[in-house]
């Protein structure tokens, strides 16, 4: 695994030394945790708004809304 220095607050490094308190096996674990969490929130919210523009875009212009109509046609429901 790699290694990275990164600069804390007071209060996350306390936080980070009761790793033990949440189940982890040390402070490694715990960041890595943490970031993926982070990691798969930041998507979620990515791949929510790209369905926000799709939904505007379906919404706004009548010929993508046709394509899209003309396109499901035959598809079971």
């Amino acid at each position: 695994m790699l290694q990275v220095k990164v600069s804390l607050e007071e209060y996350q490094v306390d936080f980070l030394s009761s790793y033990g308190a949440y189940g982890f096996k040390d402070k490694s674990s715990m960041v890595r945790v943490a970031l993926r969490r982070l990691y798969e929130e930041l998507e979620q919210q990515r791949l929510r708004q790209s369905a926000d523009l799709y939904t505007e875009i379906y919404t706004e212009d009548d010929e993508t809304r046709e394509l899209t109509e003309l396109a499901i046609v035959g598809w079971p429901e």
